[in-house]
């Protein structure tokens, strides 16, 4: 990458929300309400081909928010409803939110330049999807870390979502 191109600017990210796949959405919205005093902003039960396609079966979202804390809590349907072993600690995805559709492009376009290096070995070596627009204007594409951990980075208009 040449000095004079655009670059991202790691200055202006932020974490949007924590993912949680859950087996009980009901529960799980009752549960961070009661302990965390969290409030439901909004629910969503149709989904885009590329978030069925990555999460098979998916069938409810909620984001619930505390605070400058958000959660994406979601349910899968039972056949994906089984529960980690006890010593381990998990999550779905963590969303990174960027400031304008132009730094989107280039967080997707820096992550490309440093796959193709060769200089990692990925646990999950995938590219990261295409960025996907959706019915609320709201852009996105998805990529895994070299641990296998899968980020959301995220453009939202207008505060939508905010």
């Amino acid at each position: 990458m040449l000095d004079t191109e655009p670059q991202p600017d790691p200055t202006q990210l932020t974490l949007h929300h924590l993912a949680v796949q859950t087996a009980d959405l009901d529960a799980s919205i009752s549960w961070y309400r009661e302990v965390l005093g969290a409030e439901v902003t909004w629910t969503l039960d149709t989904f885009s081909d590329l978030s069925m396609e990555r999460l098979p079966g998916l069938s409810g979202l909620a984001e619930v928010r505390v605070g400058g804390m958000r959660f994406h809590l979601f349910t899968r349907g039972p056949e994906h409803a089984a529960a980690p072993p006890a010593d381990t600690n998990q999550f779905q995805h963590a969303c990174i939110k960027v400031r304008t559709p132009d730094q989107l492009r280039l967080w997707r376009e820096r992550w490309v330049e440093v796959y193709e290096t060769g200089g990692y070995t990925f646990v999950r070596d995938m590219p990261p999807t295409e960025i996907v627009v959706d019915s609320d204007d709201v852009e996105s594409f998805y990529a895994f870390d070299i641990n296998g951990i899968e980020f959301e980075f995220t453009y939202l208009p207008d505060g939508r979502r905010a």
